[in-house]
């Protein structure tokens, strides 16, 4: 089995300034990061973004860390709202205002050395059947896609149970609707597999293979949304590592526990030694 790239997000270290935290996953041994622009890690809404962008792209250099751009802030743009606005809100004005983050996330990523941009689709509203939230994501996605094409970042579409794009199904269907666009990837989380995924996760990972472009990885148990550390749930690790490395994957499998920053720098130690003994205490 190929060695995986490893990494550890940011959303699991909110407790720690970003510096600390990209030390921390240095320190530790990880091969990088999967960066939630956020306010306290890389605010993309607050002032002199370009200059900050620079220093932490530094950063990472000396580092010798990767790094994946997410997008996933509960509350980055609505103080009141979690992942609001979103892509398939009824006004278009707030459909913009989410459209422009990922634009500029991925403008952020590219002055990183990025590999991926992730994103995903959010809920529709009430009373929005599934074809026009379908038309509706295609539409506001595509000057996303545009800048990740000028850019030569991928969009990583994420999909996320609770949401219109929730499963691999999902994004066939939004890749088949935008005509299969080159710069339009998937990020494929292992345990969301778990949670409703028809396939074990390891055929999950075979069966994304040819547009996978970031992996986010945690314990889950079926049909239950809730990221947990490794060991806590149900997923069987070693044939989903062995999968990742048979399909060539060379972007960063990231660890995501963002509800457990509380105890991050210990979680993320556990994590790297689960992972690299291949899935096994």
């Amino acid at each position: 089995m190929s060695r995986l790239r490893l990494g550890y997000g940011t959303n699991g270290l909110t407790d720690l300034r970003l510096e600390d935290a990209l030390a921390l996953l240095a320190d530790l041994g990880y091969d990088g990061v999967g960066l939630t622009l956020d306010h306290m890690h890389l605010d993309p809404l607050a002032p002199d973004l370009a200059a900050r962008t620079r220093r932490v792209a530094r950063r990472l250099e000396q580092l010798g860390l990767g790094v994946t751009v997410e997008t996933g802030a509960r509350y980055v743009l609505d103080p009141r709202r979690k992942h609001g606005p979103g892509l398939l809100d009824e006004d278009p004005d707030a459909r913009w205002t989410r459209v422009r983050l990922l634009i500029r996330a991925v403008r952020v990523a590219a002055d990183l050395g990025a590999h991926a941009v992730h994103c995903f689709s959010g809920t529709a509203p009430a009373g929005v059947d599934e074809d026009t939230a379908f038309k509706r994501l295609a539409d506001t996605l595509g000057p996303v896609l545009d800048a990740a094409e000028e850019t030569g970042v991928p969009l990583a579409i994420e999909p996320e149970p609770g949401h219109l794009l929730a499963t691999l199904a999902g994004f066939h269907r939004l890749r088949t609707d935008l005509g299969d666009p080159a710069p339009l990837g998937l990020t494929l989380d292992i345990g969301h597999c778990q949670c409703l995924e028809p396939l074990p996760p390891a055929d999950c990972v075979r069966a994304a293979a040819p547009w996978l472009r970031h992996v986010q990885i945690e314990d889950m148990r079926r049909g239950v949304h809730e990221h947990l550390p490794f060991g806590h749930g149900e997923i069987d690790f070693p044939p989903v590592l062995d999968a990742l490395a048979d399909t060539g994957y060379q972007g960063l499998t990231v660890v995501e526990l963002p509800r457990h920053s509380h105890a991050g720098p210990e979680l993320a130690a556990q994590s790297l030694r689960f992972l690299r003994n291949g899935g096994t205490r």
